[in-house]
């Protein structure tokens, strides 16, 4: 289903997302709390996202998602607050290339319009900050969001083909956020830059990023008791 919601937003959200299968995802958290209680943990970050997505004031919501819901934590409840997004797979080898890929095909799917790309490790954010950033990106060509470890959990772009870019960039490194503001700079294209945030991939994160989450929310709930 196509889901364009105001003609009057240029920017729309793209998330991009795995399905939270037991072993498949969070694997560094799952070292310390185990495979099933880590896939939980994303599901909560996941469905606690789409949330605040379905919520925000943006022109379009753009899911890319991978793997296999019928196997995945919450799949059911997944695929249900999907329904109010346009729903895209994941394409390439390498993160580097799903992100420019889903970058393309969201535009493709929806054409015309700026997209902020963000994933499913920031799930403190809030509608407030979507449109806040949607703002900023308004006044630039892209926009970075960079992560206290180092890299970027939010890439606005006013044009898909600057995803280009990412091609070249190491990911899941400390350095990605610098890298990707090197290379989008090189294109000679005006970056600006959005709030940083946590985001969550150890024990020690969801410390972090709980302490920033609504006390309500999902993420809170599966998280009760790792690192206390």
């Amino acid at each position: 289903m196509l889901t364009r919601t105001s003609a009057d937003n240029p920017v729309g959200i793209l998330v991009v997302a795995k399905a939270p299968v037991p072993g498949q995802v969070k694997t560094r958290l799952g070292a310390t709390i185990g495979a099933q209680a880590s896939a939980a943990v994303a599901a909560a970050a996941v469905l606690d996202t789409l949330d605040t997505v379905a919520a925000a004031p943006v022109a379009a919501r753009v899911l890319a998602l991978s793997g296999d819901l019928d196997a995945a934590v919450c799949g059911d409840e997944i695929r249900c607050r999907a329904a109010d997004f346009t729903v895209i797979g994941q394409r390439g080898v390498g993160l580097a290339e799903r992100l420019a890929n889903a970058h393309a095909d969201a535009a493709t799917a929806l054409p015309g319009l700026a997209f902020l790309q963000i994933g499913m490790d920031t799930p403190q954010i809030t509608a407030d900050l979507i449109a806040d950033c949607a703002r900023r990106l308004c006044r630039h060509d892209a926009l970075i969001g960079p992560a206290r470890d180092g890299g970027w959990w939010l890439l606005g772009l006013t044009d898909p083909r600057l995803a280009g870019c990412l091609r070249t960039v190491p990911m899941s490194q400390p350095d990605t956020g610098s890298c990707t503001l090197s290379a989008l700079q090189k294109l000679g294209i005006r970056v600006g830059i959005a709030p940083e945030l946590d985001d969550v991939d150890t024990a020690a994160d969801v410390i972090a990023v709980r302490g920033e989450c609504a006390p309500d929310s999902r993420f809170v709930e599966a998280t009760r008791g790792i690192g206390d």
